[in-house]
């Protein structure tokens, strides 16, 4: 290696380690969240749709609205190997990591290769905003 090369290395390797650690990865579930505790606004919920909500110690749920009025949410882990699914799309919660499908009312699941679904959180509406129950 000559000099330039040693030093564009240095340069890069200083550049990547004032990055610092990379955030950690999100779970599912209410992490430290207790019932009652605020989870979403109603109207940040689309029917027919979802969104993934940030919860404390690094969680996250997923709300979804399958017809106006009606909230459910669900651990966004896919049993299937744990990663996080994406919010409905075309009336379909999908796993990206292996395409497991699931149903938005009942988080069951429509195609594997998961083998169950996905695990409910109660919630209810309070006013406009949705909770933990």
């Amino acid at each position: 290696m000559n000099r330039r090369s040693v030093l564009m290395c240095g340069l890069v390797a200083a550049a990547l380690s004032a990055c610092g650690e990379s955030a950690p990865r999100k779970t599912g579930g209410v992490g430290s969240a207790r019932p009652g505790d605020r989870v979403t606004p109603a109207a940040s919920v689309p029917v027919g749709g979802g969104v993934l909500v940030d919860m404390p110690g690094n969680a996250q749920l997923l709300v979804v609205q399958p017809r106006p009025g009606e909230f459910r949410a669900f651990d966004p882990s896919c049993p299937h190997v744990g990663s996080l699914v994406n919010p409905p799309t075309g009336g379909v919660i999908t796993c990206p990591l292996h395409g497991s499908a699931f149903d938005p009312e009942t988080g069951s699941v429509r195609k594997g290769p998961a083998t169950t679904g996905l695990s409910e959180v109660e919630i209810t509406l309070s006013g406009e905003e949705l909770l933990l129950s």
